[in-house]
């Protein structure tokens, strides 16, 4: 029991390590990632306290490497998500009477761990398991993860001290219960932080948790569940099953405590969820919440005011970070006719300095794509240019999986506005340009808001404030996260909560108290002092 009004730790953003050459923190990773490179590991599923080996095993292998193999992921089934389930549902209870400074202080310890003894062992999994370059893992598994863990702790103080007004001879209080039943987790490859923050911000709040990570993020991920169980989270409030995800989710969705879902991967994918969620509904025992953040077409539009360095600067880091695999990269670019010429030979020399190759030489700034399929996707889409008389690649297009998937970076210009690739999420390092005439800018502003079904991630270019205000007002509805003369990505925990509406999701905002609020609900008490009542 409480004997204190408690408040949190100072929160703050967690600083990024430069790894600058021959810094401490670069030699010690390299020692890190070449240890973990050259040894194989055996994963298991976290079910309760039991770690879950199985007949059945799956081989990991690093993007930029295919044929070297560095861990094996033990295969779930049915009866291990019915297991899953039952662990967390037993566990609920005692977790959600825990007070909510105890639960805080597992995930604050977490952060800790995360930012010191355990942060170049998650870079070096992520770089391996994820083909990420140094700075991108530094960026994403560190200081993302880190700054949900804390930020997070700070918003359910926020959100617990939010209470009603109470006027004489009347209490009032707001209660913030946990979700009754189970909630599930279902997270993406391409960022550790992603993968670490949906099952724990849920836990944070009291709920109990199914996670099943992408089978392409499992390296990283193990490393993630020590750490939550270092950090003292009790057995059977995170359970990480390893399953087929078709089935898991066929399980999940059928059952009559589910209660909420939190997601982040594909468009198709989460509206194959939210139709199951519908045909179940008359199952539960409560209606689910539905959290997902999914797909984008992140747009760059300029305007011929815009400065020129600030443009390229922008369209080389959002587009071909990390292969432009995530989900705010921008992959269509509107660009004045006047200054086309000049963008476009900026872009080519500087794409003609990036080195490609394995994250283990930190001066490649490109890697891999994430396995044979996106390559071939990929791969595809660039064919089809170069038999079209509508597009042409500017520069790259040059595919290379001999020893791991490499696409070089790749940049068309199309003279139809709805060429494919400036519809499709394509997920990987192209980006599509389409010059327009500059008097024609209203008439682009337009080709923005409709080509695309997305509506995540979008940056306007301009140094006129009129333009600016009008674009800003005109594009409304086309980006959850609207950036003014700055890239389409890079959002920070506390300053640009993140998410996107259309067909990229809920716009719930991770990274907020609104995605926190997601997963309670509330209970209003009342108490009457003194009731008038006349004998």
């Amino acid at each position: 029991m409480s004997k204190g009004i408690y408040l949190s730790p100072k929160y703050y953003n967690e600083k990024i390590k430069k790894y600058a050459p021959g810094s401490k923190e670069r030699i010690e990773l390299k020692k890190i990632y070449n240890k973990m490179y050259n040894k194989i590991i055996e994963i298991p599923q976290y079910i309760g306290s039991e770690k879950i080996f199985s007949i059945k095993r799956k081989s990991i292998s690093p993007p930029h490497k295919y044929k070297k193999i560095i861990a094996y992921w033990h295969k779930g089934n049915k009866k291990d998500v019915i297991k899953a389930i039952d662990t967390a549902l037993s566990l609920r209870k005692k977790w959600s009477n825990l007070s909510w400074y105890n639960r805080a202080s597992i995930f604050l310890k977490a952060a800790d761990l995360l930012s010191g003894p355990y942060r170049l062992k998650i870079n070096a999994a992520t770089m391996i398991g994820q083909s990420k370059n140094i700075f991108q893992a530094e960026i994403d598994s560190a200081c993302e993860l880190v700054d949900f863990l804390r930020f997070n702790v700070k918003y359910l103080e926020n959100i617990y001290k939010n209470q009603p007004f109470s006027p004489k001879g009347v209490w009032n209080r707001l209660e913030y219960r946990p979700l009754e039943g189970f909630v599930f987790a279902l997270t993406p490859f391409n960022f550790t932080a992603i993968a670490g923050n949906l099952p724990s911000c849920m836990a944070l709040m009291g709920n109990v948790v199914i996670w099943k990570p992408s089978n392409k993020q499992i390296y990283s991920a193990n490393i993630l569940m020590k750490i939550f169980k270092k950090a003292g989270l009790p057995d059977g409030v995170i359970n990480m099953v390893l399953t087929n995800g078709k089935m898991t989710s066929n399980i999940i969705l059928k059952h009559p405590e589910f209660s909420g879902i939190h997601f982040t991967g594909s468009t198709k994918v989460f509206k194959k969820i939210w139709k199951k969620i519908g045909n179940n509904i008359f199952k539960y025992k409560n209606y689910p919440r539905i959290v997902g953040e999914t797909g984008g077409k992140n747009f760059i539009w300029i305007h011929n005011s815009a400065c020129i360095k600030e443009v390229y600067t922008a369209i080389l880091r959002g587009a071909f970070e990390y292969q432009g695999q995530k989900c705010s990269a921008v992959s269509r670019v509107y660009v004045p006719e006047s200054l086309w010429e000049n963008i476009k030979n900026n872009l080519i020399i500087n794409i003609k300095n990036m080195k490609i190759g394995s994250p283990k030489n930190n001066k490649n700034f490109i890697t891999s794509v994430i396995d044979k399929k996106s390559f071939y996707k990929i791969k595809k889409y660039i064919e089809r240019v170069k038999k079209s008389y509508e597009a042409k690649i500017i520069i790259g297009g040059v595919c290379n999986k001999f020893k791991g998937y490499f696409i070089q970076p790749t940049i068309i210009q199309t003279t139809n506005p709805y060429y494919e690739s400036m519809i499709d999420e394509i997920f990987g390092p192209i980006l599509t340009i389409y010059v327009y005439k500059d008097i024609e800018w209203k008439k682009s502003l337009k080709l923005v808001n409709n080509t695309s079904i997305y509506a995540l991630t979008g940056s306007i270019f301009s140094r006129d404030r009129f333009i600016i205000e009008k674009a800003t007002k005109y594009l409304i509805n086309c980006a959850g996260n609207f950036y003014i003369n700055d890239k389409p990505t890079g959002a920070i925990v506390g300053q640009q909560p993140f998410g996107g509406s259309r067909a990229s999701g809920t716009n719930d905002k991770a990274g907020s108290e609104i995605n926190l609020l997601r997963w309670v609900s509330l209970r209003t008490i009342k108490e009457t002092f003194v009731y008038d009542n006349k004998l």
